[in-house]
């Protein structure tokens, strides 16, 4: 009897491990990002939706719209080719979002420059919410 108790609390402790290992929603694919890796690299269609977001937000023009978006595009790519060889380095990765966006400022007015300040730091106060 003591035996069967040993091995009932063996696999209690490897089930609840186990699940406890497991990443992503409870039906769907793993998620990107936490402790395991990076986050997910954006699709296509999320960038355009990202950049289409943004673009109402800092009332950006065709334009402008078309231009961010190219930049958007570059950027994921660049970012995919860092993290395709294994997990890229922190400072590397700051410079890239750095770069595309002071790139994105570049194409901005002034008023809308106040407004993407706001937007980068309502979105990073989200990201933060979300840990």
């Amino acid at each position: 009897m003591n035996k069967i108790w040993k091995m009932l609390v063996v696999v209690l402790v490897i089930t609840t491990t186990a699940c406890g290992q497991q990443r992503g929603g409870q039906n769907g694919p793993p998620q990107g990002g936490g402790q395991g890796g990076p986050p997910a690299l954006r699709t296509a269609k999320e960038i355009k939706t990202m950049v289409s977001d943004l673009s109402e937000d800092l009332l950006l023009s065709d334009e402008q719209e078309e231009q961010v978006l190219e930049l958007y595009t570059e950027h994921f790519e660049e970012v995919e080719d860092k993290t395709s060889a294994g997990r890229p380095d922190r400072d590397e990765m700051e410079v890239l979002k750095t770069s595309l966006e002071n790139d994105i400022k570049a194409l901005l007015t002034n008023d809308q420059k106040k407004l993407y300040t706001t937007y980068l730091k309502n979105n990073s106060s989200k990201k933060r919410e979300r840990k």
